[in-house]
């Protein structure tokens, strides 16, 4: 008997395919149902019987999932009184605020798109995306509002809501806002294109038809944004089936989460791993959320001691920072039940090391690393149910498959041989909005019928189905969790007058991983001297997001090239290293 099952065993192990991470799951666990309805309505399902718990604490100010529900069904109908119909498009440039929330799931529920658009981002990014996407409405937040009003009239949107991070705080901390930020931040007067929060609420009082449109898992629910393989900004279309596949997974996964558990939800909503497992996977676990709008690594001890958040994820620099935190260092953290990192890759000594301090300070499960990206809806694998290895990711989550395949061939590799990871299953995106060049590069469909994601990312798999990450394919920085293209921060500083040729590449940084560096070839006719550098950088912050902007700027007289004349990247990463 043992020697048969000893060549069972040997079988099994020479494909892929036959999944031998399944062994970490239960048989009812393996092949998850996804319910065949919208984000909203298996929100609702799920929190049926749990009303009365919090779904949302804001500064202490917290609302049940029955005020919140009743709040979303008021966006709603406020949204279908401005003529917001199923298929629209709506743009959210919002915060972690209550509004943004309440604005994502009401769009849902109405059978529109939501566009979430980081609020930081430059006025051209803020402009393609409304334009790419066909917006019709934009909810923005009161600090993009200028940038805004430069460029609405470009686009087809007809109608702006804007949002103060303090209309949902307490009283006093209202006031306080408003004194000290709210009453210097610029925002357009009261007009028919411009309304403010409350008066856009107020109009979904006196809507009186039903606005609940029922809608199937296949149907698209929200588009993020990454750079794709260029460094372009792509418009990720993320279907209901998809949101609503990752929340049963996470109910596998995360066996202890109930009613009144809280996440501290410091990434950022227009994020995939803040809207899709920060959010919504935890709100359908019953669980509710700590919105925190503005996140300051220095007073990560005083949003602990205040909230005491069950639940934790962030990129691993949020969880540096907790460590490094000196009253931190003295907490009891006991009442943590998960730290979930992503958005970048841990080693396996800093893994340890934080495995190490959680310990050390009372909290009873080891660090849960998850690997995705947004075109799967995040995390795809993770250190679950005693997968977790010391370096090692993780396997699959149930209902996912993996492979790795060869970068030339694209033929499936043995067990232990580095390859391109490609990851299958519910959460992968249909593909990208309006772009099937970009969709065909991403997305392979096999000859089962199966579509796999080409990661672009380098790793290998054992024997026992654990993944381990190598390095990135791609020309791609991670910057404190944001994917940067150097690619398209290149072609940014290329359409500046004085800039003949540039390259640019990561540097290492203390807390953001890595930050973009650019050296720079002048056009005759310019002096390199630090008033250009200021001009330059006026000239990112305007046509690039905040975090894409080149911590350093280095004026060369030429650049080191390929063989075929193309700038050596990896000479320059050289070069820096050895200074």
């Amino acid at each position: 008997m043992n020697i048969l099952m000893d060549k069972v065993k040997d079988v099994f192990k020479k494909d892929s395919h036959k999944r031998p991470w399944e062994s970490y799951y239960k048989k009812s666990e393996r092949n998850i149902k996804i319910p065949n309805m919208s984000v909203y309505e298996y929100l609702r399902e799920c929190n049926k019987d749990n009303m009365d718990a919090i779904a949302i604490n804001y500064f202490n100010k917290t609302m049940t999932f029955r005020y919140f529900f009743g709040e979303v069904n008021l966006c709603a109908k406020a949204l279908r009184s401005q003529g917001i119909r199923p298929g629209d498009v709506v743009t959210v440039l919002m915060a972690n605020t209550p509004e943004a929330v309440i604005a994502f799931y009401a769009i849902n529920k109405i059978g529109a798109i939501a566009n979430m658009v980081h609020p930081l981002s430059a006025e051209e990014e803020i402009k393609n995306s409304l334009i790419s996407t066909k917006s019709v409405m934009l909810i923005a937040i009161n600090v993009s509002c200028k940038k805004v009003m430069n460029i609405i009239e470009e686009t087809d949107v007809y109608k702006t809501v804007v949002v103060s991070p303090g209309d949902s705080m307490p009283t006093l901390l209202k006031f306080g806002y408003y004194i000290t930020q709210g009453r210097k931040i610029e925002v357009p007067k009261k007009s028919e294109d411009f309304m403010f929060w409350n008066d856009f609420m107020m109009k979904g009082k006196n809507y009186t038809q039903k606005v609940l449109v029922k809608t199937t898992k296949e149907q698209p629910a929200a588009i993020l944004h990454s750079g794709g393989t260029t460094g372009t900004p792509k418009n990720i279309v993320l279907t209901n089936g998809n949101f609503n596949a990752l929340s049963c997974q996470a109910r596998i996964i995360f066996p202890l989460v109930k009613s009144g558990d809280s996440m501290l939800t410091i990434l950022p909503l227009f994020h995939c791993f803040g809207l899709c497992v920060c959010v919504h996977s935890v709100m359908c676990l019953n669980g509710g959320v700590v919105l925190i709008p503005q996140f300051d690594a220095k007073k990560f001890d005083t949003l602990l001691s205040k909230y005491k958040p069950t639940l934790i994820a962030g990129v691993p620099t949020l969880f540096e920072a907790m460590m490094n935190n000196k009253k931190v260092q003295d907490m009891n953290l006991s009442y943590i039940k998960y730290l979930i990192v992503g958005g970048d890759c841990l080693t396996e000594a800093k893994n340890n090391e934080m495995n190490k301090f959680i310990r050390e300070h009372g909290v009873q499960n080891d660090v849960v690393q998850g690997y995705g990206m947004t075109e799967t809806t995040g995390p795809t694998v993770a250190g679950v149910l005693g997968s977790g290895k010391p370096g090692a990711i993780g396997i699959p989550l149930p209902g996912n498959d993996m492979k790795i395949v060869s970068v030339e061939t694209k033929e499936e590799v043995p067990y232990g041989e580095v390859g391109e990871i490609c990851i299958s299953g519910p959460v992968v995106m249909p593909g990208y909005l309006d772009n099937e060049k970009e969709t065909n590069e991403m997305l392979e469909l096999d000859e089962k019928g199966k579509v796999w994601v080409h990661t672009g990312d380098l790793g290998y798999v054992t024997e026992e189905g654990i993944l381990y990450y190598v390095q990135r394919l791609k020309r791609m920085l991670i910057v404190s969790g944001y994917n940067v293209y150097p690619s398209h921060v290149e072609n940014v500083l290329m359409e500046h007058p004085a800039i003949l040729n540039c390259g640019v590449i990561g540097i290492p940084h203390p807390y953001k991983v890595q930050v973009p560096k650019a050296f720079i070839v002048l056009n005759s006719g310019y002096k390199a001297d630090n008033d250009l550098k200021k001009d330059i950088k006026e000239y990112c912050e305007k046509n690039l997001a905040f975090y894409m902007i080149p911590k350093e700027f280095v004026f060369r007289e030429s650049l080191p090239k390929t063989m075929i004349g193309k700038v050596n990247y990896r000479e320059l990463e050289k070069e820096e290293n050895n200074n």
